[in-house]
């Protein structure tokens, strides 16, 4: 039986090592932790954040859960509007909404899929409350303790007896959801079970009401009237069957006040809500409407992916989208095949540059050195502006070939606002980025190489490509990729001198984060770029190999 070795300390071996071990893990990570942390806040955090925000779609079913549910049971394919029940949840989520002003939020969000959505959720939020108010006035012309806040608390509130919690509950959950507001049901106010029974539309109505009155308006809600939609919700809920069966077992506060409206609301002359929507605007009639509302309500979509390669999703499936609207393919193909056509100039234009300065003396290549670096002391912005004045018809470039003779004064080149201006404005950008990796690599070839292959009978062309060329190759790598990647994510460059011929799908981007405000489709077409990104970066490792990319050495 074989002795157990132990260390100094009297431990076994084995356990002082894996501890030793595990302390160097320990300072190891304790150095990366910061660059660690650096770089998730900074790139892993919001790339993430970016994809889940071109798949989330939770502003529908937030601001009108209701209408969304009623509108679950629409068969889509039927060339008529709703029915009533529809128009009557869209309504109450509406008015709710209306008033946290979330609806033109909606809008905007489906206005992305139909145009003209966007000014009917407007419209109708500014004209929800004209429904409310022709109950408001009936109960108040029955009654003027209606229109008295004290009275409806007094009637809502619950002095001791059963408590409505799980319906308050509901409510403050998804007013949380419309208003991203911290709403707390500590707000001196607990909904009757017995009410909560007896009205249950008007309790759900009341208890939003009241919720949002404390918490966002911060106003006492004993001392305020409630929205018109509470009166509609007590309306609807008197016109129901039972009303009166519920309204007999009820003997709380306002239990006569209630029975007497009860007999008034037959009489009250009020339009269908579905007549009403469409007294407001006539669109809500229209099919399409309803059927871009359905296909965008649940919380998760692929409609910006397919937007940003110009398809849509429709309640028939996904199709192409009319084509005077199909851009984004185009762009994305330009963006590929002008970066690839900006990165070979690049490598056309610097490779020159870098074999003279690894070859020319050590002062000579310094000073074309500085030359090389001069463009990174001035503005980008400056660079680019200079060159829409040096490329514009009237610009220098014209001008001298016109003086020298090569173009004619009537027939001068157009080089600004289209591919060719973003192909010279960049090239000249993205030049150093090629030059110098190149020249680090062009650095380290002995020159004896060269000497040696034309001793044994090679061209100097031979010499070249059969020798020089081979071990310079890294340097071309390095510099593609860097030009390449700074190139397809480009957009200050192109948006000044590219037009609408030049511009690459990084200015469409930057359009719907800053103008269009549609970060959905932001995220989507970014993200795509993303993958296209990665695609060729996996590609171009397996045909020539990342680890022979090299940046000097």
């Amino acid at each position: 039986m074989s002795e157990q070795v132990l260390a100094a300390d009297g431990r076994p071996l084995k356990s002082s090592l894996n501890r030793a071990l595990r302390r160097q893990k320990m300072r190891a990570l304790m150095l990366i932790a910061p660059l660690l942390l650096f770089i998730m806040l900074t790139f892993v955090i919001p790339i993430g954040q970016m994809l889940f925000r071109s798949v989330e779609n939770q502003i529908v079913g937030n601001t009108i859960p209701k209408t969304v549910a009623a509108l679950a049971a629409w068969d889509a394919d039927q060339n008529e509007a709703p029915d009533e029940t529809v128009f009557q949840a869209l309504f109450y989520d509406m008015f709710v909404a209306a008033e946290a002003k979330e609806h033109t939020k909606l809008g905007s969000r489906l206005n992305y899929e139909q145009a003209g959505i966007s000014s009917l959720f407007r419209k109708s939020g500014r004209s929800l409350s004209d429904i409310g108010e022709l109950y408001q006035d009936a109960f108040e012309d029955l009654n003027p303790a209606w229109g008295d806040g004290a009275f409806w608390f007094d009637l809502m509130n619950d002095n001791g007896g059963a408590i409505a919690s799980g319906l308050m509950i509901q409510q403050r959950d998804r007013l949380k959801r419309l208003t991203s507001a911290d709403i707390s049901l500590d707000v001196d106010f607990a909904l009757r079970g017995d009410i909560a029974q007896a009205l249950p539309l008007t309790a759900q109505q009341y208890a939003s009401w009241a919720l949002y009155t404390a918490n966002v308006d911060n106003d006492v809600i004993a001392e305020e009237t409630p929205w018109e939609a509470v009166y509609a919700a007590l309306a609807d809920d008197l016109r129901d069957p039972e009303a009166g069966a519920r309204l007999a077992a009820y003997d709380g506060p306002g239990a006569d006040s209630l029975l007497a409206a009860l007999a008034i609301v037959p009489d009250i002359a009020a339009p269908s809500y579905k007549d009403a929507f469409a007294e407001i605007d006539s669109g809500w009639l229209e099919p399409r409407v309803w059927q871009t509302i359905q296909t965008y309500s649940p919380p998760f979509t692929p409609g910006y992916f397919l937007n940003s390669i110009d398809l849509e999703q429709t309640p028939n499936g996904i199709e192409w989208r009319p084509e005077n609207q199909q851009i984004y393919l185009t762009l994305f193909w330009r963006t590929l095949v002008m970066s690839l056509t900006i990165t070979g100039s690049c490598i056309l234009l610097g490779y020159p540059v870098a074999w003279m300065l690894a070859n020319l003396p050590a002062r000579t290549a310094n000073l074309l050195m500085i030359l090389v670096l001069l463009p990174f002391w001035t503005s980008l912005l400056v660079r680019t502006s200079a060159w829409k004045v040096l490329l514009q018809d009237q610009g220098v470039i014209n001008s001298l070939l016109v003086w020298i003779g090569l173009v004619a004064d009537d027939n001068r080149l157009s080089l600004i606002n289209n591919a060719t201006g973003t192909i010279i404005a960049m090239t000249h950008i993205l030049l150093p980025f090629m030059i110098l990796p190149l020249y680090s690599v062009l650095k380290t070839i002995p020159p004896s190489y060269l000497r040696a292959a034309k001793s044994l009978g090679a061209t100097n062309w031979t010499a070249f490509w059969r020798v020089y060329f081979p071990q310079s190759i890294p340097g071309i790598g390095a510099g593609s990729i860097l030009c390449f990647i700074l190139s397809i994510g480009y957009y200050i460059t192109p948006e000044i001198v590219g037009g609408t011929r030049g511009v690459f799908i990084s200015n469409r981007i930057a359009y719907h984060i800053s103008t269009s405000l549609n970060w959905g489709l932001a995220a989507a077409l970014g993200a795509i770029l993303l993958a296209a990104v990665l695609l060729l970066y996996w590609a171009y490792d397996r045909i020539v190999g990342i680890d022979n990319v090299k940046l000097g050495g």
